[in-house]
């Protein structure tokens, strides 16, 4: 469905018939499709206008007979939904500056609006003599002719609230009219719970440093998200326990570098705020940042079986981070200030190298020790890449110099190969075997070598597999924008047959190198908002000024348009958006167990996967799940629901309670529908069950099941679960011996 402009609000009306939608100054109500197939299910009810302003917010009645829109006018409109009733809508002013949200209560007595100077308006629908218990409807004129006042029924103002914070505006509101709780979020980082109409300050926190851009209230007002753009912040504060449920935060601008550890189930990334963040590849979240950089981190390793991750950054500085304890226990400085660009750790994790910038040279340092055991010079342009064989003998380093040079780190004779190209080489990559090396240049070439021969083997043009998307100032079509198009990033699979590229497009691509085919092409985004997304430009848009998407819209923000950087900084506001961004993807890398790979793209670290149960799935905790619940669930002998719903809550008593009451015959029908997520849990209380209770028979048949069912998914996984199989062999071993001493 396309609404011809871009929707700003969005909100389905509480009878679920109808949505609302605004994209600038008109407000259109559309009727929600149903279960049934049509061929035209989209219909527009109706179309209403009369802000001379931005909308910035909708909200609809209790009954869907209303709906509110308040605007930057510093207006608030009450908007009728069907024509056909006799009543006209109202508009409510007296604010100062423009209205953020507006709001029915619950019973619609009352309507409250809330404006970005921190002002809270209680509004009521009665005459003025019931409002202010003024009777009194006369008046008399300047020549002494009584007059009576029309006191008619319309919205007024009952009361003003002010939240009386200097310097502080309101960027985001949001009302849970079951409690009457409105949550403010400020533009200093600063959120508050207020209880309406007595204006009772509940709870006041800051949780972070730039505004609050979203507000949202769960279904029972008992959990607040919040979220912060500027600095990539996702919040879920529970307010009356005053704990965190979640937090979160990404890389508030691009990401240089990822890395997967070696059981695939981390990936470590290098990002331009000067961190170094670690994610979970199942759950999606990240469990642990390092900040002791303090400029752009531009690569990142992991080595000792993922335990240890390695990152070179502009600071001068190549650190060591310690997964176990979570501290930099150690720190790789050059004699003299460089800007490290490029890193590699050889297999064994004793050695780490870093290319530099400046000085065009290879450091390379002991990591047991951390001295400097030798700098490998020879290239005159920056080192841009750098790779070590799978054997760790042999260095592989590409630089702006046209060349990829072979090093042998570790032999007496520094033997030096240097395989020269056309363009400027970007990235480096071997092949498993370690006999063949390829490499990406700046003319959108991938050049596939023979180590031992020195010959070029295979190579591949794609610069034409790449090409599309026009950006905002391109004077070319998108069909001949191949100029400047190349890949930065280059990656092996597993057993070696093909390569995955990325690099300035919004295309990855997976090649076949013995037939130099492409495989498949992926789009990484149809996101309008980055440049580079669309191959046809609307020509209406351009100007003899440049493009309108290019320049600040009319209601935009002057406070955000200020530049307060410090005279003489080098390095400003790094998420402060000067001009578009483009869309691309700076590293790609598969995984090791060949089932997925990851990009770093402009929009974020980004998964794919052939497994479907690799998603986003962050909680289950719902509120009506309860020990009773689960009791409740398994007395109607639903197992596998009980089950999982112990699981959820993670009781022990309340699971072992659950498992003991399934009977033996219906472990199989149990272990065929249960969740993949909840296999570890399962399997490791069975091995520690196992030890202590005395049916046998009982935990063999689960085993058995959840082996014959899942094994494909564990075989898999591994790596994830291998602490689960130690105890389980554990357990039946000890099993075996006790009837074996019978």
């Amino acid at each position: 469905m396309n609404f011809q402009a871009n929707p700003r609000s969005i909100t389905f009306s509480p009878n679920g018939k109808l949505f609302a939608i605004t994209d600038d100054k008109t407000i259109k109500i559309w009727k929600a499709p149903g279960f049934t197939r049509e061929f035209s299910p989209f219909v527009l009810v109706r179309t209403l206008l009369g802000h001379h302003d931005t909308i910035t917010s909708l909200n609809w009645s209790p009954d869907s007979r209303y709906i509110l829109s308040s605007s930057k006018d510093m207006t608030v409109h009450i908007n009728l939904v069907d024509r056909n009733e006799d009543e006209s809508f109202s508009i409510l002013t007296g604010h100062r500056d423009y209205v953020v949200n507006a709001w029915f209560s619950s019973d619609m007595k009352s309507i409250y609006s809330i404006s970005r100077d921190g002002a809270l308006f209680q509004w009521a629908n009665s005459t003025y003599a019931d409002l202010h218990g003024d009777s009194d409807t006369e008046m008399v004129d300047e020549e002494g002719n009584t007059i009576v006042r029309a006191d008619k029924v319309r919205w007024r103002i009952q009361k003003k609230n002010y939240f009386n914070l200097p310097s502080t505006k309101v960027t985001e509101a949001q009302f849970f009219a079951p409690n009457n709780l409105v949550v403010v979020g400020f533009n200093n980082g600063m959120f508050g719970i207020y209880e309406v109409p007595s204006f009772t300050t509940i709870h006041t926190l800051s949780i972070s440093q730039r505004k609050i851009d979203a507000v949202a209230i769960n279904s029972t007002g008992e959990w607040l998200a919040f979220g912060s753009s500027a600095l990539g912040q996702l919040l879920v504060w529970e307010w009356q326990s005053e704990t965190y449920v979640l937090k979160q935060q990404g890389h508030y601008y691009d990401i240089n570098y990822l890395a997967y550890s070696t059981d695939g189930q981390s990936i470590a990334t290098a990002g331009d705020d000067s961190k170094v963040k670690v994610w979970n590849t199942v759950s999606g979240f990240c469990y642990v940042t390092f900040s002791d950089h303090t400029a752009s981190v531009r690569a990142v390793e992991f080595a000792k079986q993922g335990q240890v991750i390695f990152s070179a950054s502009l600071d001068g500085t190549v650190r060591a981070f310690d997964l176990v304890r979570y501290r930099n226990f150690r720190t790789f400085t050059s004699p003299t200030p460089v800007q490290f660009t490029s890193l590699a750790v050889d297999p064994s994790g004793e050695i780490v190298c870093a290319g530099t910038l400046d000085t065009f040279e290879i450091y390379v340092w002991s990591v047991q020790t951390g001295k400097l055991l030798d700098i490998l010079a020879g290239h005159t342009g920056p080192v841009c890449a750098l790779a070590f064989s799978p054997s760790g003998m042999v260095l592989a380093s590409g630089s702006w110099d046209h060349s990829v040079r072979t090093w042998d780190v570790f032999g007496r004779t520094k033997h030096v190969e240097p395989f020269v190209h056309q363009t400027e080489v970007l990235a480096v990559a071997f092949r498993p075997d370690g006999k063949e090396l390829g490499a990406t240049t700046l003319d959108g070439q991938i050049t596939f070598w023979d180590i031992g021969e020195g010959h070029i083997v295979h190579t591949i043009e794609g610069r034409k597999d790449i090409m599309g998307g026009r950006k905002i100032d391109d004077r070319t079509s998108a069909d001949n924008a191949a100029s400047g198009k190349c890949f930065n990033s280059l990656c092996y699979t597993a057993d070696g047959s093909s390569v995955i590229a990325s690099g300035v497009s919004k295309y990855i691509c997976i090649y076949d190198v013995e037939t130099s085919f492409l495989v498949k092409k992926f789009e990484i985004s149809r996101n309008l908002a980055l440049d580079g997304t669309q191959e046809i430009l609307n020509s209406k848009k351009m100007t003899e000024f440049g493009s309108i998407d290019d320049m600040d819209s009319e209601g935009s923000d002057k406070e955000e348009r200020y530049d307060r950087s410090l005279p003489g900084t080098r390095v400003g506001d790094l998420s402060a958006r000067k001009s578009r961004r483009e869309v691309k993807s700076n590293a790609v890398r598969f995984s090791p167990t060949g089932r997925s790979w990851a990009a770093a793209t402009t929009e974020g670290l980004t998964i794919y996967s052939l497994d479907e149960d690799i998603l986003f799935d962050p909680f289950d905790l719902e509120m009506d799940i309860t020990p009773d619940a689960v009791l409740e669930a398994l007395s109607e002998k639903e197992y596998l629901t009980s089950l999982c719903m112990a699981f959820r809550l993670n009781e022990k008593p309340l699971i072992h309670t659950v498992f003991e009451k399934i009977p033996p015959d219906s472990v199989s029908l149990v272990c065929q529908g249960m969740p993949e997520k909840y296999l570890f849990k399962l399997l490791n209380f069975i091995g520690v069950h196992m030890e202590t209770s005395p049916h046998i028979e009982f935990h063999l048949i689960w085993v058995k099941s959840l082996l014959s069912t899942h094994g494909r998914y564990l075989k898999l996984h591994r790596g994830e679960f291998q602490p689960v199989f130690r105890s389980l062999y554990k357990g039946i071993h000890h099993i075996r011996d006790d009837i074996a001493n019978l």
